[in-house]
């Protein structure tokens, strides 16, 4: 239900769940159902398959092996995906696809208008990490969604990441939802 078939979506949950621990690789999990029940209740056509992949390997910036001592962690995520879709074979355009789409991720101004892979992976993440619009998701939704994909420790664990994040790039994305009060968000968040 909340996995996609197919060489590249099976790739993509492979990578993460290796370099994500379990909080996190349920996060993206998470966050791709988010975005997809959204779009289904909404009408929203969109590329499933580049969807998936940008979802489990949106946040693979923030692990060790991949976090960049100069790039915010979008930045570093997006450059994970062109590396893995290019050798599932994508073309170019599409490769800069799953980056942008992992970039744009951090941008509430994305309508799904303008870019609706984008615009999903905003609403699922943002819903995940801290409660925004989740009321509008069924009950049952939920917590069907949270046996299957536990938080575990997610909030605080992922909260210490962004204030890592912050701390070491003071101009990324990250650091500038610090110090806007994500931890005041997170704590809040009706998932836990």
């Amino acid at each position: 239900m909340w996995t996609v078939a197919g060489r590249s979506a099976e790739a993509a949950r492979e990578i993460a769940a290796e370099y994500a621990d379990e909080a996190l690789l349920n996060h993206s999990v998470r966050s791709y159902a988010f975005g997809a029940r959204y779009a289904a209740e909404r009408g929203l056509a969109y590329d499933e398959e580049l969807f998936y992949v940008a979802s489990l390997l949106h946040d693979l910036g923030l692990t060790a092996p991949f976090d960049s001592h100069t790039l915010p962690f979008e930045e570093a995520g997006g450059h994970v995906a062109r590396v893995l879709t290019a050798g599932l074979g994508w073309a170019p355009a599409r490769r800069a696809r799953a980056e942008e789409v992992i970039v744009l991720h951090m941008r509430e101004d994305v309508t799904a208008e303008e870019d609706v892979e984008s615009h999903l992976l905003q609403v699922g993440t943002s819903a995940d990490v801290s409660g925004l619009r989740v009321e509008e998701f069924d009950g049952s939704f939920r917590a069907e969604l949270l046996r299957a994909y536990p938080r575990a420790d997610f909030g605080p664990s992922f909260l210490a990441l962004f204030e890592d994040q912050a701390a070491r790039k003071p101009h990324c994305s990250a650091a500038g939802l610090v110090a806007n009060g994500i931890a005041g968000r997170i704590a809040k968040n009706p998932l836990g």
